[in-house]
């Protein structure tokens, strides 16, 4: 997002956004802790529903590259100070799932869960890895987002895009440049629309029966009961990111409500009451000491919006 603006600028746009959206949908002071699995962070300025692509498309005209845009809020960290601008969400109407044979064609809004849910009841295996990542499927193409040996760049065909200027344009999976926890849109400013997911046709049973053990594995190892942005850090190429934070001993380290969770030493937690500065202090201090244990440094999954500055 571009710098930001002045009031009198914002009140300008907010006077643009409201000939194409009904003032309902248009929040102002908007508590972004009811919008993120970390439930943190200060208010946006502006909130804004989504219902429609067109109303996207005029959006995206009118404010260019002044707004945020966030889907299920998995993945971000907002700051206590909250975020100076817009923020754009896509509603429940963009998760429509559709089958057509071997393929769902899944809108951007829609969670991982209910297109895991969808491909089992099609008898469509293959998502089964992505049922329990706690995501929309428009952020997990942007991270190209993985669990249990499967990432989002196995299953994709192809991605329906918006641009800046709000034309859609469609990418093949190699047009996409998928690697671990990246696509061409850390680059590119376009926004998922819709992604075809190619999946196999096996039997329910046993689709059912992988969903379920993974269901249990994950809460048998994950710190499923608290606030989270699911695994904090990247992993590190050669290494575990929760092995080398266990090793360090910061297994349970904790500054104010922000934890190491003992459960799994890969997720920051949210205790009960965690600030967004307690969470990032957390996460700056352990990328500080397995620096210092094993000369690796851990890269956050984790996006950062708002202010952090005079935080550090």
């Amino acid at each position: 997002m571009s710098n930001v603006l002045s009031a009198y600028s914002k009140q300008q746009q907010i006077e643009e956004i409201a000939k194409y959206i009904p003032h309902e949908r248009i929040l102002r002071n908007e508590p972004m802790a009811a919008h993120t699995t970390f439930r943190v962070g200060g208010c946006a300025d502006v909130f804004v529903e989504i219902d429609a692509i067109a109303e996207l498309e005029k959006l995206c005209l009118v404010l260019g590259d002044n707004f945020y845009l966030i889907g299920n809020g998995s993945n971000v960290l907002v700051s206590d100070s909250g975020i100076r601008g817009i923020v754009l969400h896509l509603s429940k109407a963009f998760s429509a799932i559709s089958a057509e044979g071997e393929c769902l064609v899944c809108e951007a809004g829609a969670s991982l869960a209910a297109v895991a849910k969808a491909a089992y009841e099609n008898g469509l295996s293959g998502f089964e890895f992505a049922s329990g990542i706690p995501g929309s499927l428009g952020g997990a193409v942007v991270m190209n987002a993985g669990a249990y040996d499967g990432e989002i760049r196995q299953v994709i065909e192809w991605v329906k895009l918006m641009t800046p200027d709000g034309k859609i344009v469609q990418k093949s999976n190699e047009e996409m440049h998928f690697s671990y926890r990246h696509s061409i849109l850390k680059e590119e400013r376009l926004i998922v629309l819709a992604a075809a997911i190619r999946l196999k046709s096996s039997d329910p049973a046993q689709i059912k029966v992988k969903m379920e053990d993974l269901a249990q594995r994950r809460r048998e190892k994950q710190p499923l009961e608290y606030p989270s942005a699911g695994s904090t850090f990247k992993r590190p190429e050669g290494y575990f990111a929760a092995k080398l934070i266990q090793d360090a001993g910061l297994s349970g380290f904790s500054i104010g409500g922000a934890c190491v969770s003992s459960k799994h030493c890969g997720f920051v937690i949210n205790t009960g009451n965690a600030t967004a500065n307690d969470i990032y202090l957390l996460i700056k201090e352990v990328q500080k000491r397995v620096m210092e244990y094993a000369g690796v440094r851990l890269e956050p999954e984790v996006l950062f919006l708002g202010d952090f500055g005079s935080e550090r």
